[in-house]
């Protein structure tokens, strides 16, 4: 019989919580900022992902932005996405990307669009997964922005632009400090009259109420980290009630974030002992040098979970995600049947 790392990897899983510029590998990043004439802090791949904070993390994923000059830097970015994750089960994947810095620079949205699609597509043709994009606003640039992406996006979509029907959703991102949820509601209230599904980084740094408003306001129907929330027992009965998932990423709440000081401190386990859809997901795998199977095995550990919880959390993960009925029917049907083939020696 296999192990339970092994058995993890292997699994059918779901991932709802991965940002697609997050996935660069550090030698694409070197050869890409070679290409467009990007100055990088060192050309040594193994230094280039250092950070102690949020803060410094955003600066980091700011310069892997940044070396996405063109089409066919977003084409390479996502293909190689997603034959790396596949490489460790992942078989459907809802991606965040966010083009505010690049459309500030002027870059194209429908190019962006368009390569993204490419990449995935040519990926999804080598691997069998399949990927859905999120377009998220990013906070520092303002409501104003935000708006006027989704406004961009929704015209996009109406013309028929190669790509826009991966774009399933619109979320937000970057940091939360300071920034009221309230001020991105004339966006998402354009992204919902344009027929997207709703979600927003909440509760990275920000507080419970904050993440009720992203819920009473903006109308969100995932909730992207929400790690406080277990500090409002009403807002938990509600999320429980509603079925409201949290795509939570607890490696990256402790080396990212700097939430908690180690896994075993996440409130993960609470947050599933209270009965929250509450799916397990890496954020940024390349810049926190892990895979969706890693982080499974790291919860596990942490947690005490053996097979059947962690097959339940992936089961969660499909009924988390924005497929239709159909479509989530299928996917549960090839992780159940996977599941009752790879159960692990007990360790």
């Amino acid at each position: 019989m296999t192990s339970l790392a092994a058995a993890l990897d292997a699994l059918p899983k779901v991932e709802l919580h991965c940002h697609i510029e997050g996935t660069m590998r550090p030698s694409t990043l070197v050869d890409l900022a070679r290409r467009n004439g990007l100055d990088l802090p060192t050309s040594d791949p193994a230094e280039l992902y250092r950070y102690d904070s949020l803060d410094s993390f955003l600066e980091v994923f700011w310069m892997v932005q940044s070396a996405l000059g063109r089409p066919g830097d977003w084409a390479r970015l996502a293909y190689e996405s997603v034959v790396d994750s596949a490489a460790h089960g992942v078989v459907h994947c809802e991606a965040f990307f966010t083009p505010a810095r690049h459309l500030a620079a002027g870059q194209d949205l429908a190019a962006i669009v368009a390569g993204l699609d490419e990449g995935l597509a040519a990926g999804e043709a080598e691997t069998g997964a399949r990927c859905l994009l999120i377009a998220d606003m990013d906070r520092a640039f303002g409501p104003a922005v935000g708006l006027q992406q989704v406004q961009a996006l929704a015209a996009l979509r109406h013309a028929g632009a190669r790509g826009t029907e991966r774009v399933i959703g619109v979320g937000m991102d970057s940091t939360e400090r300071g920034i009221d949820p309230a001020s991105f509601r004339s966006a998402y209230d354009a992204a919902r009259a344009a027929g997207f599904r709703l979600t927003a980084h909440q509760g990275e740094n920000s507080p419970a109420s904050a993440i009720a408003a992203c819920l009473d306001i903006l109308g969100v129907e995932r909730v992207d980290h929400g790690v406080p929330v277990m500090d409002d027992s009403e807002l938990v009965s509600r999320m429980v009630g509603e079925r409201v998932p949290i795509t939570v990423c607890p490696t990256s709440n402790v080396v990212i974030a700097n939430v908690v000081d180690r896994l075993e401190d996440h409130p993960y386990a609470r947050m599933r002992t209270a009965g929250l859809l509450a799916t397990i997901n890496t954020d940024d795998p390349a810049l926190t040098d892990l895979d969706l199977a890693q982080e499974y095995a790291a919860v596990a550990a942490a947690f005490g979970y053996g097979w059947d919880e962690m097959v339940h959390i992936a089961l969660d993960a499909v009924d988390a995600c924005w497929l239709d009925d159909a479509g989530k029917a299928a996917l549960r049907d090839q992780v159940t049947v996977a599941a009752g083939q790879l159960v692990p020696a007990e360790p």
